[in-house]
């Protein structure tokens, strides 16, 4: 990794090892603090959000100890850089045990909303519901104080730290992901002039589509229907859109992917849903949960879309719609993947 990203994964795993006395002093406003950290370019000095809710829900509802989770953050050298991966220009790291993805999120109304609307009903909700689905997060890290990093967008000041899908991959493995959305929505980069106005590389990040069926019992398919039913229905009473399910296709055998689980769960859609035919096991979690449709941008979108389609009607966007509505479509894509086999 260069300069950048080495400040930056280091200036995360600082601040997931710190213990609470020393996040309690950092808390704590001393002068020469902002002074020295504002004139940071990517070395920025981050602070665990809300750490008594992640805390208790790693212990309490995963089961993960504070030593297990901080070993994967042991070293200045514990995250490998992965670029751009997403379409919303976060940027990703992962640890070098590959349990835990750490995603910036850059926009404002997108953290603002998980820290101010979704937090709390989320540690809730994943506590009463232990098989949820909602990718777990477990660390909430922010910019402690204004830096210049931050100003000029040199570095991201919120990051996420989520469990890693693909924990147990081999490098030379033939595992298939999947970023699933309702495709039937309007997106410009492949609907407008039919695509020739967006290059490649900007159409590759759309969601993929999956042109086969999840062949699986009536037990399994009903747990992971019912699942993604009250998954949903959490955030669309938070007004969300745009969420994705993320699906991972495993060929059997596979023993990397059966015999480790950074969770220690049971067999469930975390660690490998075995299809009736015994060819593949399949994980599923769902992602980017944070496009709120009461946010400024959102309605900043939601008014330019609607006044594009008094020219050119081709329906909402996936983050124009409804929150109920897309909440629908979201769960018809996931019923048509699905195929019962007793």
């Amino acid at each position: 990794m260069g300069r950048r990203d080495n400040q930056i994964s280091r200036s995360i795993t600082v601040a997931i090892r710190r213990d609470d006395k020393e996040q309690d002093n950092f808390n704590r406003l001393r002068f020469w603090k902002p002074v020295k950290t504002f004139f940071a370019l990517y070395g920025l000095l981050l602070v665990r959000i809300r750490p008594d809710l992640f805390r208790k829900l790693r212990q309490e509802t995963w089961h993960l100890s504070d030593e297990q989770y901080k070993a994967s953050f042991e070293d200045k050298r514990a995250l490998v850089s992965k670029g751009d991966m997403g379409y919303s220009g976060s940027t990703f790291y992962k640890t070098r045990d590959d349990r835990y993805l750490i995603k910036s999120v850059p926009r404002r109304f997108e953290h603002t909303f998980f820290r101010d609307d979704l937090l709390e009903p989320y540690v809730s909700h994943v506590e009463a519901n232990p098989k949820s689905l909602l990718v777990r997060i477990t660390d909430f890290l922010g910019s402690r104080y204004p830096s210049l990093g931050g100003l000029f967008g040199t570095a991201p000041t919120y990051h996420l730290v989520m469990e890693d899908l693909l924990y147990g991959q081999k490098e030379d493995s033939d595992w298939q992901t999947f970023d699933l959305k309702p495709m039937s929505y309007f997106f410009p980069e492949r609907d407008i002039a039919g695509g020739k106005l967006a290059s490649e590389a900007t159409k590759s990040k759309l969601a993929d589509e999956f042109d086969s069926k999840m062949l699986l019992s009536r037990k399994d398919a009903d747990e992971f229907l019912g699942t993604l039913e009250r998954d949903t229905e959490l955030l669309a009473k938070h007004n969300a859109v745009d969420y994705s399910l993320m699906l991972v296709r495993i060929p059997r055998p596979s023993p990397s992917a059966e015999s480790q689980n950074p969770f220690n769960d049971p067999p469930s859609w975390r660690t490998g849903i075995p299809s009736t035919d015994n060819k593949w096991l399949f994980r599923a979690v769902i992602l980017d949960f944070f496009w709120a449709k009461h946010k400024t941008q959102a309605k900043t979108m939601t008014f330019l879309v609607n006044a594009w389609r008094v020219f050119d009607d081709q329906g909402p966007m996936s983050i124009t719609t409804t929150a109920p509505e897309y909440r629908g479509r979201f769960m018809e894509m996931c019923r048509e993947i699905v195929k019962v086999e007793e």
